[in-house]
């Protein structure tokens, strides 16, 4: 049974809970963006935690109020080693503001999802604040915000180029990615006695130096610069050139340092860390979480991103799919850090346990669910390797992607007595379980593991991320042909008929992404109605930093190849783009009528809107042969929408 829990089991937030503890002076307090959850799923709660074990006094103040006299800045008084700043899980423009810019009504970090606890650039504005009242102290930033913004980078919502955020922010120092090995060695470096302001040379960190002559030097790195702030916002091609630096060296395992100057300032970012062991991954997961929020919230209401992954287990860290519109391996890295199956029957043991446990656990995943335990065969080769995909535009014939393992998992789960059923919730990526894509895994194994998703871990839906059906669009997303999902659908109906499942797949699907035009959405719309598809589950493509898709969005370049990519950037383009999403609905078919009329497209008209439905049909202008026969299969007809596209000028 779970211990009892008091006040004391959660980090202290308040001089009245410190004084519980019997505490006189506070090593390093955190601020953050969200409300304190103590689970370890919300980085603040596991930055804390780790502090603590190293037998540090750690407070939070979670979403400090910035609107009155900034008494939550000053109440806990100053720590001794450090203050910790996060804008909380999500970046805070993310999570304030949706793809047309609009404020969100609801914060899924707050109690009853409530607004305005959040102030956008919440870092900057925290760590602002912190330096005015406390000059002499440290302020270290983290967290996917300072991840995301540690270079020059475009903001969508200001829609301009901002320096580093230890320019903005004013902070000290800025650990990027997951923080768990450079705070534990700075940390140590403090703690016997070296001054803040001389750790400079710590993994996964970045600082900014006011003298060059300052740079220190380190014999195991090798140095690259990348263009200076001043010079990308001048020049967009060089902006975007330096994207391709950050990534590669984001990825890999004997990385550059990087140096990049702002104004009469240099901004050092050193390389990371190796990707974290079994045994580290493991400790962090282990320490003592109450996996609740805080009791402060207790009358406010429940926490919408809490209630959502309560009764989660999160298996591994990091994503070699490289996706171009993704942040997750800016963040957390391409190679997988994966927990040991020890370690997450603990967790799932821990769940089974808790009071309100209705023996239904909402995730067993990651990222992408599908990815535990993967890795090189040889490690030398990833050793050596700058790809920013491990299966894009192929998958690597050095990547094991068995799936036996995770099969293996999902059985030892389940076999918990208190466990009815554990759900997959996390993304599948189902382009690795099509042996036509997977040349190199065991199709049986591939099969195996889809039979045992789709029969015990769906709960009557299976959702799937194909993004788009244009070959060329997905190229540049780093996503396999739209061909691999129909190779997908025909196994996924097999085994679901063999099973008398009756289970839906749901694919989701985006707009407007970079190189995506009008005629590529309509013949999306074309070829996922033909499949029986009446999409729900779609978005439009938000641009936030550190991503391939954002810099082609500001820039018009790609980074690789530094040639010029068509992006949509109006309103316009990019809602009549997600329009065609929703073919079905009546008040957008007079709309896709004209705009395929004016495209010479009446060949998708023909799919979208047949002849039969006359109310739409009965004013087309001349005659158009319908070549599509109904009885045959969409992907394989002939004539298939005629998918060859007319010369883009």
């Amino acid at each position: 049974m779970q211990e009892e829990l008091r006040l004391s089991s959660w980090l202290p937030t308040t001089n009245k809970e410190v004084k519980i503890r019997g505490w006189e002076e506070l090593d390093v307090i955190l601020f953050s963006g969200d409300a304190y959850v103590d689970h370890p799923t919300f980085g603040p709660a596991v930055i804390g935690r780790l502090l603590e074990s190293f037998g540090l006094k750690v407070a939070i103040v979670p979403q400090p109020n910035v609107n009155d006299n900034l008494q939550d800045f000053v109440k806990l008084g100053k720590p001794r080693l450090f203050f910790g700043v996060t804008g909380g899980c999500m970046d805070p423009m993310i999570s304030n503001y949706n793809a047309n810019k609009k404020r969100r009504d609801k914060d899924a970090y707050t109690p009853n999802g409530e607004i305005g606890f959040r102030p956008d650039y919440a870092s900057t504005v925290y760590s602002k604040i912190l330096k005015e009242k406390w000059p002499d102290t440290p302020v270290l930033i983290g967290g996917i915000e300072g991840s995301l913004r540690r270079v020059t980078h475009y903001d969508y919502w200001s829609d301009q180029l901002m320096p580093t955020i230890l320019e903005t922010s004013k902070a000290d120092m800025l650990v990027y990615g997951m923080g768990e090995q450079p705070l534990r060695e700075i940390v140590r470096l403090l703690e016997r006695g070296v001054p803040f302001n001389s750790i400079n040379t710590v993994n996964q960190t970045a600082i900014l130096i006011n003298d060059e002559n300052d740079i220190p030097k380190n014999k195991n790195w090798e140095d690259v610069e990348i263009a200076s702030h001043e010079t990308c916002l001048k020049d967009k091609k060089a902006y975007a050139s330096n994207f391709k630096v950050i990534e590669q060296e984001s990825n890999k395992l004997a990385a550059r340092r990087i140096f990049q100057k702002v104004g009469n300032k240099m901004l050092m970012i050193n390389p990371p860390y190796p990707t974290m062991t079994e045994a580290e991954i493991d400790a962090s997961f282990d320490l003592p979480y109450t996996r609740l929020p805080h009791p402060k919230y207790n009358k406010r209401g429940p926490i919408p991103a809490y209630e959502m992954i309560k009764t989660s287990i999160n298996i591994h860290r990091g994503c070699f799919g490289g996706c171009s519109f993704c942040t997750i391996s800016a963040h957390q890295g391409k190679f997988i850090a994966s927990r040991s199956k020890e370690s997450i029957l603990r967790e799932v043991d821990k769940v089974a346990n808790m009071p309100d446990f209705k023996g239904y656990l909402s995730d067993i995943g990651g990222p992408s669910a599908n990815m535990y335990q993967m890795k090189g065969k040889v490690q030398a080769i990833c050793d050596k390797c700058v790809a920013p995909s491990c299966i894009s535009p192929v998958i690597c014939s050095n990547l094991d992607t068995s799936h036996k393992p995770l099969t293996e998992l999902y059985q030892a789960v389940d076999s918990h007595p208190k466990v009815k059923k554990s759900f997959i919730g996390s993304g599948i990526r189902h382009d690795m379980l099509v042996p036509e894509f997977n040349k190199n895994a065991d199709p049986k194994e591939l099969d195996d593991y889809t039979e045992e998703v789709m029969t015990k871990h769906v709960s009557g839906r299976l959702k799937v991320a194909p993004e788009h059906t244009s070959d060329p669009v997905l190229k540049l997303m780093r996503k396999p042909s739209f061909s691999y999902f129909h190779k997908f659908k025909e196994r996924f109906d097999k085994i679901n008929i063999k099973n008398k499942l009756n289970l839906q797949l749901i694919p989701y699907f985006i707009s407007n992404h970079p190189a995506c035009e009008a005629e590529d959405m309509a013949n999306l719309a074309a070829e996922t109605k033909d499949m029986g598809f009446q999409l729900e589950q779609v978005q439009g493509f938000t641009p936030t930093p550190m991503t391939v898709a954002t810099v082609i969005y500001y820039s018009g370049y790609h980074p690789y190849t530094l040639k010029k990519v068509n992006t949509p950037k109006t309103r316009k383009e990019k809602d009549e783009q997600h329009r065609f999403f929703f073919w079905y609905k009546d008040e957008n078919k007079a709309w896709i009528k004209n705009t395929l009329n004016k495209l010479g497209r009446q060949d998708l008209l023909d799919v979208l809107l047949p002849k039969k439905d006359e109310k739409w049909r009965k004013n087309k202008p001349g005659k158009t042969k319908n070549t599509f026969n109904d009885a045959v299969p969409f992907n394989q007809r002939k004539n298939k929408v005629k998918y060859k596209k007319k010369k883009r000028k």
